[in-house]
Parts: C-alpha cells; structure tokens; sequence
C-alpha cells in the first residue's frame, strides 16, 4: 500500500461503496467506547450525534441521510438558507462529529459489535 498523498486521495475517490462505507467511521463517545470496546463504528442514519468542528459545533441532532459519494453526513437542525428563500442541509464530513447514541434496529450493526466486542 502507498503512502503518497496522491495516490491515498485517488484510493478514496475511487473506493467502491462497501469500502466507502468503512470510510465514514465516526469516533465513539467515551460511554460508547466503554460499553463496545470500539473507538468508531461507521455512521448510519438514526444514530444521534454531536458536530465537534465547523459553524454548527456542539449541535446534536439525529442523522437525516449519509450521503456515500460525497463523504457528508446530513443532520436535522442542521440547515442553510438559500439566497432564494429554500433551506438546505449543510453537509458534514464524518471526522467531524460524534455518536452519542447508536441506532440498534438493525442486526447488521449488532453483528459487527459481536465479531468485533
């Protein structure tokens, strides 16, 4: 595996969405972390999160959509006013922010909380 800058930015552009998804982990809460043993686990939609950097920092909210082909996160609570009047979600790269609550409904995220625990 490289260590060149360029070819770690082509590796990400270029990912395909199952690696992309691993792409967008985001750091665990110190209770998360102690309960899982993990440090991050990839974002989903429905997990409650806290903005640690940018304008909206310390903004909590629930994750409205995940958008894999730009690596941005789409939080409610979270929008900007077009010059036209529409609001609009600002989007937010997942190093930015932290899983406060996880979302459990799914088996699959049970699942990698089994293996990997």
């Amino acid at each position: 595996m490289s260590t060149q800058p360029r070819k770690q930015r082509k590796y990400i552009h270029k990912a395909p969405l199952h690696i992309r998804h691993k792409l967008m982990s985001v750091l665990l809460s110190e209770e998360l972390r102690e309960e899982y043993h993990r440090r991050s686990l990839p974002v989903k939609k429905g997990d409650t999160i806290k903005v640690m950097r940018g304008d909206f920092k310390d903004h909590e909210g629930k994750i409205e959509n995940v958008d894999l082909k730009n690596y941005r996160v789409m939080i409610e609570g979270m929008s900007v006013q077009k010059p036209d009047g529409n609001k609009v979600f600002h989007p937010v790269h997942p190093s930015n922010i932290m899983i406060l609550e996880l979302e459990l409904e799914d088996d699959e995220r049970n699942e990698i909380l089994e293996r990997k625990g």
